[in-house]
């Protein structure tokens, strides 16, 4: 708040003051009355010690015959004296008293009486406009901060500035060397830097740099770390937003912090803007979430303009970041806004061993750390997920309260982010007996079935939502999927299924998760990866994620009832043939599974060594 609505408060208050002391200072004080109860008085009207009394409304005021000696304390509270009042007043009961009349003429007692006092009429006529007068004047109050006029300090002035934060040089510590595994992605940026640091060497033979550039990649893969470092290399005014701050209950809010926005980055030029979580504004227009009115939509066109409108400029760099860029407009991606996409991808082993050297650089490691057995055990994390395991590690350490981080350490926290925290539940014999035949038919099935991923590591403590986990873990990152190999996966997924049938005659609810998870692999195996002999290769639909919400919402039906019939036999049919090739395997090393089902039952977690000592003699 300013110094002038302070200032306005301060006045308001003054003048409610002063209308207060001149209210009091109206009303009428007798001076050197004795204060005495209306019981008092009788008493004294009894004593004939009343000489005259007026009446005017509930007050009476009247005099002594013979004054009253009263006790009184002095101004500062100390010895008490006498003094005598010759008046007195006191207060009526709001019930009359009919003896009151009779005892004053009995006792000779002259009476007056006036009509009730009555406030001034500047006093009665303020005290009805007061109410009004607030009224107006907390209105003016709020139009006024809303107008700001046309200043920092106002309502409006403050809701309409875009809130992105502003970093420079010195305040960002992040850089290059600080992330690891996305060299292709830091190439593109750096021309960006270099760019902005020397503009004529690349204008001198006609060259233009992107006016913005998109960084799209799953979550967790360092987008944002990536942008951070842009801000630490550039050495130009940095100013980092998220998408979502520019939505706001007012309309035209959005539209109005994207014009401060890039006003401010065109003071500072030149300068970097950086819009985390693009979608959030930039999500296709015209697809009924909305109409034309709607706030995304305008700040969306807002944004359209800044970058690429009427006026064009060169000197301020959109640096964005999203993981959807499917749902992102058509007009937000055309050359001249974000002429570029940066991917940044899921990092392979290799760049996952450098990462993991990153996040440990301040944590003490033991010697039998060995990062690249770690990185090829950890497929399919990306930085967030690597840091999360460091961390993780580092907690393990401290609760055990270690000097040093060790591979165990590293090892533990690894299955806790994999495989979820461990559950004490008190399961039955039965019940754990059922878990281990399970976990023991999927490592059998997979470490028979030609093509198998190796598997890692066997437990039966329960994990996250599972009552048993078998881990595989590829020997390397995989980019292509044969049908040999998905048929495979289909098989190990059935592969507990298959024990707990032919242990105990009958299925269990177990197996519920494989099931999704077959059901859905040998739906895109049909619709859309063309592995079906029957359907050929076509791509339907089936199967897909919702644009908007990221699931299945409604799924547009492009082919016919008997092609629909047709997929579902050949789903059924993908399923049925891994169900006998799993089934297979588990009546030829039945031997096997009892031996692997009572390892787990005796120490509930086993390693790949362990498994390799148990089956290979049988080999």
């Amino acid at each position: 708040m300013n110094k002038n609505l302070w200032r306005q408060f301060i006045i308001l208050f003054l003048l409610l003051a002063a209308f207060n002391v001149l209210y009091v200072a109206n009303q009428p004080a007798p001076q050197g009355s004795l204060e005495i109860s209306y019981s008092r008085f009788k008493k004294a009207l009894q004593q004939d010690n009343v000489s005259e009394v007026t009446i005017q409304g509930d007050k009476l005021t009247g005099n002594f015959k013979e004054p009253v000696a009263e006790p009184r304390q002095d101004a500062l509270g100390g010895n008490e004296t006498v003094q005598p009042f010759e008046s007195f007043r006191t207060t009526l009961p709001p019930i009359d008293d009919p003896e009151l009349m009779a005892l004053l003429e009995n006792s000779g007692v002259e009476v007056s009486a006036k009509p009730p006092a009555k406030d001034p009429f500047w006093v009665n006529a303020l005290l009805y406009m007061l109410p009004w007068i607030l009224i107006f004047g907390v209105w003016w109050f709020v139009l006024r901060s809303m107008r700001g006029k046309g200043g920092p300090g106002g309502f409006m002035g403050n809701i309409s500035k875009s809130g992105a934060k502003l970093y420079t040089r010195e305040e960002s510590k992040v850089t290059f060397n600080d992330v690891a595994g996305l060299e292709e992605a830091k190439q593109d940026l750096r021309e960006i830097v270099d760019f902005l640091r020397e503009p004529g060497k690349f204008q001198r033979i006609g060259g233009k740099v992107p006016r913005g550039i998109l960084l799209v990649g799953p979550p967790g893969t360092g987008k944002t770390l990536m942008a951070r470092a842009v801000a630490g290399e550039a050495g130009v005014p940095f100013f980092s937003i998220s998408a979502s701050q520019f939505i706001e209950m007012f309309v035209g809010v959005g539209a109005s912090r994207v014009r401060d926005l890039f006003t401010n980055a065109k003071k500072n030029a030149p300068s970097i803007i950086f819009i985390d979580e693009l979608d959030a504004v930039g999500r296709s227009r015209g697809t009924g979430l909305g109409g034309g009115s709607d706030e995304r939509e305008q700040t969306l066109n807002q944004l359209l303009s800044e970058m690429d409108g009427f006026e064009p400029h060169s000197e301020v760099i959109v640096l964005a970041a999203t993981n959807r860029p499917d749902v992102l407009d058509t007009a937000l991606q055309r050359p001249g806004r974000f002429d570029r996409q940066v991917v940044v991808d899921r990092p392979d082993w290799r760049a996952r061993m450098e990462i993991l050297k990153v996040h440990t650089r301040h944590v003490p490691l033991a010697d039998d750390v060995d990062f690249e057995v770690l990185a090829r055990g950890t497929p399919g994390m990306c930085g967030a997920d690597l840091e999360s395991l460091v961390n993780e590690a580092a907690l393990i350490a401290a609760r055990e309260d270690a000097e040093r981080v060790t591979m165990k350490h590293l090892e533990d926290a690894k299955d806790r982010v994999l495989m979820g925290a461990e559950r004490k539940l008190m399961l039955t014999e039965q019940e754990k007996k059922i878990t281990a035949y399970h976990e023991a038919g999927h490592t059998l099935v997979a470490r028979f079935s030609p093509g198998a991923d190796p598997v890692h590591k066997v437990s039966i403590i329960p994990r996250g939502q599972a009552l048993g986990v078998t881990q595989q873990l590829p020997q390397n990152d995989r980019y292509h999927y044969p049908r040999s190999y998905l048929e495979t996966r289909l098989a190990v997924s059935l592969g507990g299924r298959a024990a707990e049938k032919s242990i105990f005659g009958e299925v269990s609810t177990g197996a519920q998760n494989d099931l999704k998870q077959v059901t859905e692999l040998a739906e895109k195996m049909v619709c859309q990866w063309g592995m079906s002999e029957r359907i050929g290769p076509v791509f339907f639909s089936r199967g897909e994620e919702h644009p908007f919400l990221g699931r299945k919402l409604a799924t547009e039906k492009t082919f016919s009832e008997r092609m629909a019939w047709l997929i579902d036999r050949e789903i059924e049919n993908i399923i049925k043939e891994a169900e006998v090739k799993a089934d297979k395997i588990i009546k030829e090393k039945h031997n096997l599974l009892e031996e692997l089902a009572q390892v787990l039952l005796e120490e509930e977690t086993i390693d790949e060594k362990r498994i390799d000592a148990i089956i290979q003699p049988e080999e």
